[in-house]
């Protein structure tokens, strides 16, 4: 594996940079207390073709690979204090617009990947279900086949996205009597007699990214919807979990290189009993494990960037990059208020607000509970 990046790569990396420091971190202090989702700069990601990065050009990208796709996102991540934008962002990425690409015709593929990448579509994946959480595939949402489709039943929990979403990617029963392989992927648009969706939901954190419910009350999916084959979900799914778990924290590795600077630089300035407080063995101990934590964060990234791009099964890597980022993040955001102090327990500092983002990670797209079940079975215990 051989992570040196490119000069054209690095360039890309502090374009993204730039684009993110000048363009995505206006009134957040605000958007963040209201938890408003901002539209503006969601099209802006979409102008500088984000979205696109590793869509081929045929459906409307940029066809980067996908080290350089994860390095840009990175950047975005350093450059962008708006977590829940970078979040959501990274989840249509890899959790809608990658299993469209993996898994759907060319005619899906001609349809949804366009808008999805110019900022006309927003994405959703909706897989969670109010007693369907980490127990993935006990669904209760049903697709019952009908004259030229299939009739959903069911509802939807924590999906971000909800709210505001053009299309989700929806899993459903479509027959219970073979378990999770009976189990079908669709592609349902707004606007569909039947489907509604929910207003936001406050939370913790990553408040700039909507959270809701899905319903479906007998809504007609076409069967050229279907994505994949009928009780492929779990392909699918498993499919999808190695591409999200592996990247979609792929900013946050961007966003504690940011946090180690501002912690350092902090350090230096911040006296007290006549010296820097970095000075301290305390404070400096802090940040350097938010380096270690950093350093490897990037290696497990990379090298599962390295390992799709080489097309090798990743089941493994994805979930120790998903619960070693994860967990590395909300660490290195509470050092980082500890570093600060006071200073970092204010509000309108924003430094706490990465500690609040942070915690998100340990739960969404399977817990680091989860993640070491995954791990440990992988290994045979």
């Amino acid at each position: 594996m051989n992570f040196s990046w490119s000069e054209e790569q690095l360039a890309l990396k502090k374009k993204m940079v730039e684009f993110a420091q000048g363009e995505l971190n206006a009134n957040l202090e605000e958007r963040d207390r209201c938890s408003d989702f901002s539209r503006e700069n969601w099209l802006k990601c979409c102008e500088a073709g984000i979205l696109g990065l590793f869509v081929p050009a045929e459906y409307g990208g940029l066809a980067k690979d996908i080290p350089t796709t994860i390095l840009a996102m990175e950047g975005i991540g350093y450059g962008c204090r708006d977590n829940g934008l970078t979040l959501a962002l990274n989840g249509q990425m890899w959790a809608v617009q990658e299993p469209i690409l993996a898994f759907g015709t060319v005619d899906q593929k001609k349809r949804f990947l366009p808008p999805l990448c110019t900022g006309d579509c927003i994405g959703a994946h909706g897989m969670t279900e109010p007693d369907s959480g980490s127990d993935t595939f006990s669904l209760k949402t049903t697709a019952i086949r009908s004259d030229g489709g299939y009739i959903l039943n069911g509802s939807k929990s924590l999906i971000g996205m909800a709210p505001v979403c053009d299309l989700v990617i929806v899993f459903a029963t479509t027959n219970a009597d073979l378990g999770r392989w009976g189990q079908t992927a669709f592609i349902l648009q707004r606007g569909t007699a039947g489907f509604t969706v929910s207003a936001n939901r406050e939370k913790m954190g990553l408040r700039t990214v909507p959270f809701g419910e899905l319903s479906f009350e007998n809504c007609f999916i076409p069967e050229e919807n279907r994505l994949g084959p009928e009780g492929g979900a779990l392909s699918l799914f498993s499919g999808t979990m190695e591409w999200e778990r592996s990247f979609i924290f792929a900013s946050h590795v961007g966003a504690m290189a940011r946090q180690l600077d501002e912690a350092v630089s902090y350090a230096r300035k911040r006296k007290q009993f006549g010296k820097s407080i970095g000075k301290f063995q305390s404070v400096s101990n802090r940040i350097a494990n938010m380096k270690l934590r950093l350093e490897t964060a990037k290696l497990l990234l990379y090298q599962a960037a390295w390992r799709k791009q080489q097309g090798k099964a990743s089941a493994l890597e994805a979930a120790m990059t998903k619960l070693h980022i994860s967990e590395a993040f909300l660490q290195s955001s509470l050092d980082s208020i500890r570093i600060h102090g006071g200073n970092g327990y204010l509000s309108a500092n924003g430094i706490e607000r990465d500690l609040r983002d942070a915690t998100g990670g340990v739960i969404y797209s399977g817990t680091s509970d989860i993640q070491r079940v995954v791990i440990a079975g992988m290994l045979g215990v």
